[in-house]
C-alpha cells in the first residue's frame, strides 16, 4: 500500500502529530478570543480563516465519496476541516462527545484514508481537554521520524 504523500512529501509520525497539535494551537486561539457559546459554523469559518492566514491548505466541508467494490457513491457526508490534505478536523459544540461522534471521525479518516482526526469540542472551557485525536492504520504506515 502506498504511503501517504502530502505536497509531494512524505510526511512521518512525527509531523503529521506537530500538525495536529499547530491545529489545536489555532482553535486554542479562536477559542479564547470567541469563548463557548456560538455556533460550530462560526467556529468552523474563524478556525480555517486562521489555519489559512498561517499558510496551511484547508478543504472545508468537503463531501467524501464512497467507494463500494466497483462502485462510487455520492454521499451526503461533509466533514468539517481537511487539513493540508492530512488531517481530518470534525468540530462540535455538544455537552459532550457522544460515541457516533468518535466512530464518524474514525470513518471519514478511513474512507479518505488520511492518518490522523482531531474531534474539537468548542463548548468547553478547556479545548485541549475536550479535543480527541485519532489515529489508523495509515498513520502506522508512516515513518517514524
Amino acid at each position: 500500500m502506498p504511503l501517504l504523500r502530502i505536497m509531494k512529501i512524505q510526511l512521518t509520525k512525527k509531523e503529521v502529530t506537530q500538525l495536529s497539535y499547530e491545529i489545536v494551537g489555532y482553535a486554542i486561539k479562536v477559542h479564547k478570543k470567541l469563548g463557548p457559546v456560538l455556533l460550530e459554523s462560526v467556529y468552523e469559518e474563524c478556525l480555517k480563516y486562521e489555519l489559512e492566514k498561517n499558510g496551511y491548505d484547508v478543504k472545508q466541508q468537503l463531501i467524501i465519496k464512497i467507494d463500494y467494490d466497483e462502485l462510487e457513491l455520492e454521499s451526503q457526508l461533509r466533514l468539517d476541516l481537511l487539513v493540508n490534505d492530512c488531517v481530518v478536523v470534525e468540530l462540535k459544540t455538544e455537552e459532550s462527545f457522544h460515541p457516533l461522534h468518535e466512530a464518524k471521525i474514525l470513518t471519514y479518516m478511513n474512507l479518505l484514508k488520511r492518518p490522523q482526526g482531531l474531534l474539537i469540542n468548542f463548548n468547553t472551557t478547556n479545548i485541549t481537554k475536550s479535543t480527541k485525536p485519532f489515529v489508523n492504520e495509515y498513520f502506522q504506515m508512516l515513518d517514524d521520524e
